[in-house]
């Protein structure tokens, strides 16, 4: 999947010379899927039929406050990760799929919800190109919380990315997103947002905790040739028995993790394309 320089050497720490959609065509080729049972794709409810919101009306729940508690603050600092129920209405999701399958299908020609099998599809900063993503994107909502967790007085954007595995694609692997941030703070957050629930054979995001697992696997060497670093990972956390979190999302949910979080995602089983929307913020 490497080219040009990325291909020659080891250093990770360089420029990407191909676009985001190979960056994520090599990324997945980087979990050790071994082990994993591949059952038959199974097909899931479609999202229940709701009156769709306007424009105005998505904007309106997405500028609105929503509370965030003191436990829930010192949980996200203590674990690096919180998920946070009914964020979003069922409406506001049903809107943001609608958006993101119709990006999605024209950016890769494709039918995509089921249409596409076995890859991760994403694209980026779609904010400055659709007004309704640039609403979800900007929410000043998504936003508030984000600050809040972070401890800061207020968030800057630094990306967002629609990712999609489809049907049959692989695990995750394991990794944390300051590796991919050149950002000179650890005040950074993604606020993971599916568009669609998320089922256990669907996939959903798994995190490690506490925060501070991460000193556990500092020095293992990240191979960006083979699933070495993936599956030594796993090998520490499981000798540790290490607490890591695997739950399905309802509709509404939305994860918030650290860019120090350890995460993974599981294999999607089902004949539906598992859609997010993730935005990242740092502190002002």
């Amino acid at each position: 999947m490497l080219t040009g320089k990325n291909a020659l050497k080891h250093d990770v720490n360089q420029p990407w010379e191909q676009d985001n959609q190979a960056w994520w065509d090599w990324y997945v080729t980087l979990a050790d899927n071994s082990g994993q049972q591949l059952l038959d794709l199974v097909d899931i409810p479609p999202l229940p039929k709701v009156a769709l919101p306007s424009d105005a009306e998505v904007a309106e729940e997405l500028r609105t406050p929503f509370p965030v508690t003191d436990q829930q603050c010192e949980s996200f600092r203590k674990d690096g990760f919180i998920k946070i129920s009914n964020v979003l209405s069922m409406g506001t999701i049903n809107r943001l799929r609608q958006a993101l399958i119709e990006m999605l299908g024209n950016a890769f020609q494709t039918n995509l919800d089921g249409g596409v099998r076995n890859r991760f599809l994403s694209l980026e900063m779609m904010w400055l190109n659709n007004p309704l993503i640039d609403t979800y994107v900007r929410s000043e909502r998504i936003a508030k919380i984000s600050a809040q967790l972070l401890n800061v007085d207020c968030v800057r954007l630094y990306h967002d990315n629609i990712l999609s595995k489809e049907p049959g694609c692989g695990r995750t692997p394991w990794h944390f997103d300051e590796q991919h941030f050149p950002l000179a703070t650890d005040d950074v957050v993604t606020a993971w947002i599916p568009a669609q629930p998320i089922p256990l054979n669907m996939g959903p995001l798994a995190f490690a905790k506490p925060l501070s697992i991460s000193e556990l696997v500092k020095g293992v060497s990240f191979n960006k040739f083979d699933t070495s670093y993936d599956a030594k990972i796993s090998e520490i956390f499981e000798a540790h028995n290490v607490d890591v979190v695997e739950e399905a999302f309802d509709i509404g949910d939305v994860s918030f993790h650290h860019n120090r979080s350890f995460h993974t995602a599981g294999r999607n089983q089902t004949l539906k394309s598992r859609v997010a929307l993730a935005t990242t913020y740092f502190g002002d």
